[in-house]
């Protein structure tokens, strides 16, 4: 008998899930791969969800109602020479990983951010050792710009970062 597949619902995140997704950054095989830390606080991710900014989404994966995913779109700065770049973080509970989880929170993000907010180019970093994530980053257009020795202590020791960017299509000028 064929198991049916659930599908995956994406909506913004509100401060009241802020327990799932502390919950989602619980796992050392979502927190090792990101620039997250051991022990996530929900009181952090409720600060975090409540961000004024109105450009930033936090935006969530569910599957029958369970937190299995989480993207961050926002932007890296408010300098005016940078109004056209946006940063993205993604994660998605190792449970559920290779279902496409993150490549439809990805092409979620980067709709937003091209179409409705003028962020042509997106950058984000990964693990050089993260060849999923890579694989995923590749297919919705990102490329490597570079390698960031040394960026980030992780399990003990210092290690290098892709950086990773996609540059979309400039708005017309009006």
């Amino acid at each position: 008998m064929a198991r049916r597949r659930a599908s995956v619902f994406l909506r913004a995140a509100e401060q009241d899930d802020a327990a799932a997704v502390s919950a989602l950054y619980e796992s050392p095989k979502v927190f090792g791969n990101l620039l997250q830390l051991p022990f996530p606080r929900e009181s952090i991710w409720r600060e975090r969800l409540a961000s004024p900014d109105p450009d930033t989404l936090n935006l969530l994966a569910l599957i029958d109602g369970e937190v299995v995913g989480h993207g961050f779109l926002g932007r890296p700065n408010l300098n005016a020479r940078r109004r056209h770049v946006g940063v993205i973080g993604l994660a998605v509970h190792p449970d559920n990983q290779g279902r496409g989880i993150g490549s439809a929170l990805l092409a979620a993000m980067i709709e937003r951010a091209e179409r409705w907010m003028q962020m042509i180019r997106l950058e984000l970093e990964v693990y050089p050792d993260n060849l999923a994530a890579i694989a995923v980053y590749r297919k919705h257009g990102f490329v490597e710009e570079g390698r960031l020795r040394s960026y980030a202590f992780r399990d003990g020791q210092l290690v290098d970062v892709l950086a990773m960017a996609r540059v979309g299509e400039s708005p017309s000028r009006l």
